[in-house]
């Protein structure tokens, strides 16, 4: 038998079609005739295009694994001995195989029918002939992956950015380099936290002419000591003076979108204590929940009135004891 085919992409023989697949996108990158500059790149350029044609394919896998499986069927292909100069058959075989008909005993109505069987990666008359003509084999390029990181106030109102990625990518001599794009990238409004965005074509680019591969990015919302987001949740801290809180009053509350809403605190209320807003958080199709953290503040007594203010407020609240004794 000729090279094996495995062997040749570097690939075990239980290689599943992602391994196979990888395996020949790189070879191809290095042999390229365009691009490559080793002395025999065409041809073994040729090579790997018959190897992945045939393990690319799962018929064509399967019969060339039962070819490598008994070689003694098959060792004499080619050779000058026997009949037509197919030594590696008997003449029972011969008969067999050069005079069935599809209804006869073996199913092949002539050697050119066993040649079709097994693919153009077995030989055959026109094997030399097919490969001159083949045309090179196009094959989209690889899918990139990228993240960002936005301001949520974007997932309330969408944006278009001008962002620049540094990508790594490999060169047209299959070399190693971080490619620096920009791109004018769309944000939708009620992304989530997490999702992609897919840039069609952005991609490495194409091998022979194939179309180029996408761009995926990634938006993660930046946070900070006011908000974050939880999927399609957002919570923000909100600010009470002492009283609003302990008399329930209504109080505004801005909004990221820029609007503001009232919100009536429950009395007594404490900080760290959560309020749900339904509905108030990312407007995805499925809209999250605004959770408003209540952080209670206390003024400062700078002046003589605002100290005696306080001093009242002491004698008002004598068996208030904020400390365990």
């Amino acid at each position: 038998m000729a090279k094996n085919y495995y062997e040749l992409l570097g690939v075990p023989r239980d290689a599943s079609q992602d391994q196979i697949k990888k395996s020949y996108r790189k070879l191809a990158r290095k042999y390229h005739p365009d691009v490559s500059k080793e002395a025999d790149a065409e041809t073994r350029m040729q090579e790997l295009n018959v190897a992945y044609d045939t393990l690319s394919d799962a018929e064509k896998r399967r019969e060339y694994d039962f070819q490598l499986d008994h070689p003694e069927g098959f060792a004499q292909f080619g050779g000058q001995s026997g009949h037509g100069g197919f030594g590696g058959f008997d003449d029972a075989q011969f008969r067999r195989y050069s005079s069935g008909s599809a209804g006869q005993e073996g199913g092949f109505s002539g050697f050119e029918d066993l040649f079709g069987r097994f693919g153009s990666g077995f030989g055959g008359a026109n094997y030399q002939y097919q490969q001159r003509s083949r045309p090179k084999q196009a094959h989209k390029g690889e899918d990139q992956h990228a993240s960002i990181e936005v301001d949520l106030e974007i997932a309330y109102t969408g944006a278009t950015q001008s962002i620049t990625l540094q990508i790594p990518t490999l060169n047209a001599y299959g070399e190693p380099e971080v490619q620096r794009k920009t791109l004018q990238v769309k944000i939708p409004k009620g992304l989530k936290e997490g999702q992609q965005i897919r840039l069609s074509g952005q991609g490495q680019s194409g091998i022979n002419g194939g179309p180029n591969g996408d761009l995926y990015i990634e938006v993660r919302y930046r946070a900070n000591e006011r908000w974050h987001a939880d999927g399609a949740d957002v919570y923000m801290t909100v600010d009470a003076a002492p009283w609003e809180a302990a008399l329930g009053q209504s109080i505004s509350v801005r909004m990221l979108d820029g609007s503001a809403v009232q919100v009536s605190l429950p009395k007594n209320a404490r900080s760290g204590q959560q309020l749900r807003l339904k509905n108030k958080g990312i407007p995805n199709k499925t809209p999250g929940h605004l959770y408003l953290v209540l952080n209670i503040v206390n003024p400062p007594a700078h002046s003589a009135e605002e100290q005696r203010a306080y001093q009242a407020f002491a004698e008002a609240f004598q068996q208030f004891k904020p400390r365990q004794p």
